[in-house]
């Protein structure tokens, strides 16, 4: 039996670039920074004073009702699954094999904190009856999944930086295990914020070039000192190749396989010798039927921090024989 392919068929986002798909990339290939100096709220007690908020804030296209049940991480989902449902052609489908994978690394923390805040100040009877929706990490997905009646399943990946991209994995193996015909997956983050601000300072992760916020963040470059915190959400409707060609849907692309590994090595330094990275890259290369030859483009994390820049560029430079290598030990018939 064949297996079942996957396709794009919608694109949906909210970002420091845009308020839309068409806005962000734009300002992408123009070279846009969305980088800009934060309000002193946020960073008075902090040696960082810059971040990445959205362009568009969802006070200006959502209802203000609507908002005040749904922590920021919740409406930046909504907003970019709006988008990409919409650019799919609303596709009329039975909810049973409709679902929802949107990730977030962190969840409600704005809602959480700001919560806090109520409780010490003004008691517990003013603390909101949503809260607890609004913080949970599973927030953004349950909001997504509501809205559309998703009943093949609704998940929310948390994996640090890489939970967007599990979120796609996983949605990718609900469509080819049969679970689904369509899912809307993607990653959210909202957390800018001066607590998680602080934590990120403190770790010595964030750029601290706050005279030149569009140059703060430098990968690979000899001066880089760190990433910058910034919010939004992205999200693609994926579905099952025949379902939409059937429907006559626009298909931006294919995904054609994935790779998912661990370190085992630590909480948040990447393993030195880049092992994880190679053996993700070569299952996924195996599971696309593919070799490192027929690859034109990377997209590197590239967190322009001292410690995994040079572990990701040592990986690339040292192991494209081990993948390979490797390649070739996974597919012995190929």
């Amino acid at each position: 039996m064949s297996r079942r392919r996957v396709v794009v068929t919608g694109l949906g986002a909210t970002t420091p670039l845009g308020g839309d798909v068409p806005t962000t990339w734009a300002h992408l290939i123009a070279g846009k920074s969305g980088v800009r100096t934060l309000p002193e709220e946020i960073t008075s007690q902090l040696n960082v004073a810059i971040g990445a908020p959205v362009a568009v804030e969802p006070s200006e296209v959502m209802d203000r009702v609507e908002m005040r049940r749904l922590d920021r991480s919740e409406q930046f989902a909504l907003i970019a699954s709006r988008e990409a449902w919409k650019d799919a052609g609303a596709p009329e489908i039975a909810k049973e094999r409709l679902g929802v994978v949107i990730a977030s690394g962190i969840g409600g923390v704005i809602t959480l904190l700001d919560s806090y805040d109520t409780l010490k100040t003004k008691g517990a009877r003013l603390v909101s009856p949503h809260t607890v929706p609004m913080l949970m990490p599973n927030g953004p997905a349950a909001n997504v999944g509501l809205e559309l009646g998703a009943r093949a399943g609704v998940h929310t990946p948390v994996s640090a930086c890489a939970s967007g991209a599990e979120a796609v994995g996983y949605a990718l193996e609900m469509i080819r295990t049969n679970r689904a015909d369509i899912i809307v997956a993607g990653g959210v983050e909202a957390a800018i914020h001066a607590l998680p601000m602080a934590g990120f300072a403190s770790m010595k992760a964030l750029s601290t070039r706050n005279d030149a916020p569009e140059k703060a963040s430098r990968p690979y470059d000899l001066n880089r000192d760190g990433f910058v915190l910034g919010e939004g959400g992205g999200v693609l409707v994926l579905e099952e190749y025949e379902h939409a060609k059937a429907r006559g849907a626009k298909i931006y692309a294919e995904i054609a396989g994935q790779g998912l590994t661990s370190d085992g090595y630590h909480i948040a330094a990447p393993d030195p010798e880049g092992s994880g990275v190679t053996r993700a890259i070569a299952i996924a290369l195996a599971d696309a039927g593919l070799t490192p030859r027929d690859i034109v483009h990377l997209n590197a994390h590239a967190t322009s921090t001292p410690a995994g820049d040079v572990a990701e560029a040592m990986h690339f430079k040292k192991h494209s024989v081990a993948m390979l290598h490797m390649l070739q030990y996974l597919q012995p018939n190929q």
